[in-house]
């Protein structure tokens, strides 16, 4: 069966009723920092346990930063296809005014699920474009409840709009509205409760929920089971990192428990990834360290167990893997860079991918199995190195100048990539080609 005749198929016949999907986006936060990745020091028993339970993939790529990350999931193009390389106005980006820079001007996977007769709802840190009213439904979510900006807010709400705060006595809207809260409320409990209910009103029909969180994001502040006394409620410390991940769990755990307690558990679609690497350590770089995230997908009634997986997937992957699994055909006249997944994660297929690719500004990441190429950009070619099986950093060795005829081959085929996936051309500026490698 070619991959076109996959996409175009609806859902198995066996199949009684469509599936659910939640998307949970998590922020500022590296692969490496999970314990089913091999962190030591932080506890994830709840993602542990989906990663058990369903398809932990050792290597996929976000981009390095947040913004093109979000547009990326959520259009299925790299920068390249959908013209955001960066945050408006930062080196390499679009002008704030662009089109690229409008989400009413992408087709989104919210919309293709809108269309497909989902119910939708989105929650969490939108960070997109968007001014009062025409935000976030726009994208075809018909339902929200967001960290608010000034400029979300109604002209009627402006007034009672205090600061821009994500965590404690966090500026919040819903469905357009500007929401009171006080110093005991945290922004994460927010989000999921709103997308906890959503889940249990809408039960009896399919839906999507997508979560894109602020956790991890910082300022590091004390989560509701480490803070001490109000007053350390708003004093960051990069000590704090380690319970907002794993308060960050617990929220994943809680909205597994809404699904059970919803009964459509076994029918629902679970993707959790990152949007970039860990801030401080990769955030921001054109490297490996900067684009691996976690990614984990589970469905009880759908997607079988298996050890951790080899294969590879990027972010663009999420809207053909979705509109996969919902039997919704892809946008005519779009050309996609995403994968669809789905084949694989039944069980039933071989994956797709022998090459996934990053991009930040000017500079541009690629990774095979084997081969690794970062920092590349019109102005230089970057580095190259041989991996061996090695996913997280560990012993990888360099080649960019070596002969080996496998190096040439990995050479000729990021050549052809590179020609393919332009990015802008920026003069130099301090790039980081001499950093040390690190841990993935």
């Amino acid at each position: 069966m070619n991959r076109r005749h996959f996409l175009s198929m609806p859902l198995a016949a066996a199949q009684r009723r469509p599936l659910n999907f939640l998307v949970i986006l998590a922020d500022d936060i590296g692969a490496k920092e999970l314990a089913c990745y091999g962190n030591q020091k932080h506890r994830t028993p709840n993602l542990d346990a989906l990663a058990r339970g369903g398809v932990q993939f050792q290597t996929c790529y976000a981009t390095p930063i947040c913004h093109p990350t979000r547009v990326e999931i959520l259009t299925g193009q790299y920068g390249s296809r959908n013209g955001v390389h960066n945050f408006a106005g930062r080196r390499g980006g679009p002008d704030e005014n662009a089109p690229v820079e409008n989400m009413r001007n992408h087709y989104t996977f919210g919309r293709m699920l809108k269309e497909r007769g989902y119910e939708t709802a989105l929650a969490g840190k939108w960070q997109l474009s968007g001014t009062y009213p025409d935000i976030v439904r726009e994208t075809g979510f018909a339902e929200y409840c967001i960290w608010a900006f000034e400029n979300y807010v109604s002209p009627e709400d402006r007034p009672r709009y205090r600061a821009r705060e994500r965590y404690w006595e966090p500026a919040i809207m819903k469905n357009g509205k500007l929401i009171p809260t006080t110093k005991d409320d945290y922004g994460p409990n927010i989000y999921s409760d709103y997308l906890a209910d959503f889940i249990r009103r809408k039960r009896d029909r399919p839906f999507l929920a997508y979560y894109p969180m602020a956790l991890t994001h910082g300022p590091h502040v004390p989560s509701p089971d480490t803070v001490k006394a109000d007053a350390d409620k708003h004093v960051a410390s990069k000590a704090n990192y380690k319970g907002a991940v794993e308060y960050m769990d617990k929220i994943v755990g809680k909205m597994v428990k809404a699904l059970e307690d919803a009964g459509v558990r076994e029918n629902t679609v679970i993707l959790y990834t990152g949007d970039n690497g860990t801030a401080g350590e990769g955030k921001g770089d054109p490297t490996e360290l900067g684009a691996r995230v976690p990614m984990i997908a589970n469905c009880p009634g759908l997607i079988p167990a298996r050890p951790a997986s080899p294969e590879l997937m990027d972010l663009s992957d999420f809207f053909p893997t979705l509109a996969a699994f919902a039997g919704a055909p892809l946008p005519r006249g779009k050309r996609l860079d995403g994968r669809s997944l789905a084949g694989y994660l039944r069980g039933e297929s071989p994956a797709p991918r022998e090459w996934i690719h990053s991009f930040i500004a000017d500079r541009r990441i690629f990774r095979t199995k084997r081969f690794l190429l970062e920092d590349n950009s019109p102005l230089h070619w970057g580095r190259l190195y041989d991996c061996g099986s090695s996913r997280d950093g560990t012993g990888y060795r360099e080649v960019t100048g070596s002969s080996d005829p496998e190096v040439k081959k990995a050479r000729s085929l990021f050549d052809r990539l590179i020609a393919d996936l332009p990015v802008p051309h920026e003069p130099e500026e301090g790039h980081p080609t001499d950093k040390k490698r690190a841990k993935a």
